[in-house]
């Protein structure tokens, strides 16, 4: 990926490895960007009309009608996966991963066998155990968040997200990467997070290599409400600072370096939004430091608890008049979370990037391993090291990243062959990372160093 550089080449040493006739191409793979291009706005509102003509999708709701209610909206979806699969030659697997979940005393009052819809397109290289995860929850709910039975559209929570996926697997299923993708519409966000903890749980037991999860959740709208306003132009990405499973070692790291802004799922905030930058025109991601917004969580909040890199893509301005809401008209104002009120070209636009992001990393190597910034001296040099990653396709290279302190975002990055690094920017006023990168310039997430002697 192409990076806007603000430090002076001239700080780094003569000798460090710089091998120009062997870089990376800079420019954005046209793959990628072609498919980026070939994202539907039309299929987009037509999955979306679908999914709103199941009446609802309420998790509590009817499973044995064709016609409504959450089991005829899981089916459909899994029919969608399987017409992308057959257009692609059968490289999907597709199921609905189905638990129990018991009664909790809070949003569910009896048993219910609840489902995610998978769609798994196996990566290429056998030795290549990396997984990458998106996701959007199909389930709706009104008021009440309790009522099964009243109309609940969810037309953009989270049938946007929803779509979204079904529009990545349809796209992304024509096209081959060394990494496995899956794309999930996972049940039971609104009655809490059951999909995507059975999901994590099971990733998490099972010793799934998750490397990056995406999850969308309210993306396809452009208008805010309280205050009124419009921006089709920006997307937000949550991201944890501190790790969940941090532990008192890693703490004491961390405090020791102030990384609060350096944890691997902030690094896939800011790939998001460099992906952005270098394939979708006219959107800008804007990187929140939160978990998520204001005391509230979502389906990649679970990965994050077990110990993954997991961030959250939502619409700039949210209006609540058209979230959680019983369909009715107050005052002149509608209530309702239908698809009028949404807009397409922007939801086109946050797929977009959904997919520049996933295809970049399914594509590139993995990252370096045990990544470290040597110490045994008291030098105004920084000496990095790193080992080469222990599977999957062979980098090129690496870059290491460089920006200066109270910079959110990498400054410039630099190319070598070797598996170490010596600059003469200091460790005491730059942050650094390190990532592989192929011959195409796909980019792996990059690592930060840790102090090693």
């Amino acid at each position: 990926m192409k990076l806007r550089s603000t430090l002076l080449t001239a700080f780094l040493l003569p000798a460090l490895p710089l091998l120009a006739q062997n870089k990376p191409s800079t420019t954005p793979d046209p793959t990628i960007k072609k498919m980026v291009n070939d994202i539907s706005e039309k299929r987009l509102k037509e999955d979306v009309d679908k999914l709103v003509s199941f009446g609802t999708r309420h998790t509590l709701s009817d499973t044995k009608s064709k016609k409504r209610g959450i089991g005829a909206a899981r089916n459909w979806v899994e029919d969608e996966f399987r017409k992308y699969s057959k257009a692609s030659g059968n490289r999907l697997v597709v199921t609905q991963d189905t638990f129990t979940i018991k009664p909790d005393g809070r949003r569910i009052d009896k048993p219910v066998v609840m489902a995610n819809v998978m769609a798994t397109l196996p990566g290429t290289d056998p030795n290549d155990k990396r997984i990458f995860i998106v996701s959007g929850h199909i389930d709706s709910r009104v008021s009440d968040v309790m009522n099964a039975t009243a109309d609940a559209p969810g037309a953009n929570d989270d049938g946007s997200g929803t779509v979204a996926v079904m529009e990545l697997a349809r796209v992304m299923s024509q096209q081959k990467y060394p990494a496995t993708i899956i794309f999930v519409a996972v049940q039971g966000e609104e009655q809490g997070l059951y999909g995507s903890t059975h999901l994590a749980k099971r990733a998490k037991a099972e010793g799934w290599n998750v490397v990056a999860m995406l999850n969308n959740d309210i993306v396809g709208n452009s208008h805010g409400d309280d205050p009124s306003t419009d921006d089709n132009k920006h997307l937000r990405v949550f991201s944890e600072g501190v790790p969940a499973t941090e532990t008192e070692a890693e703490g004491r790291v961390r405090r020791t370096l102030s990384s609060e802004n350096d944890s691997p799922s902030r690094q896939l905030a800011r790939y998001a939004q460099q992906s952005a930058e270098d394939y979708v025109d006219g959107l800008d991601v804007v990187v929140v430091y939160r978990p998520d917004r204001f005391l509230r969580g979502g389906d990649h909040t679970p990965f994050n608890q077990q110990g993954f890199t997991a961030v959250r893509f939502t619409e700039m301005n949210e209006d609540f008049r058209h979230q959680h809401q019983d369909l009715r008209t107050e005052n002149g104002v509608e209530y309702g979370d239908h698809a009028k009120f949404m807009d397409f070209g922007y939801l086109r636009k946050n797929t977009g990037v959904n997919l520049a992001t996933l295809a970049g990393l399914a594509l590139a190597p993995a990252s370096p391993q045990n990544v470290g910034v040597l110490t045994a001296q008291l030098t105004n040099r920084t000496q990095l090291k790193w080992d080469a990653p222990a599977a999957g396709p062979k980098p090129a290279g690496y870059y290491v990243l460089i920006r200066e302190t109270t910079s959110p975002k990498w400054q410039q990055k630099v190319f070598v062959t070797d598996t170490k690094a010596d600059l003469t920017q200091s460790k005491d006023n730059y942050i650094f990372g390190v990532a592989s990168v192929d011959a195409q310039g796909h980019e792996s997430l990059p690592v930060i160093p840790k102090p090693v002697r």
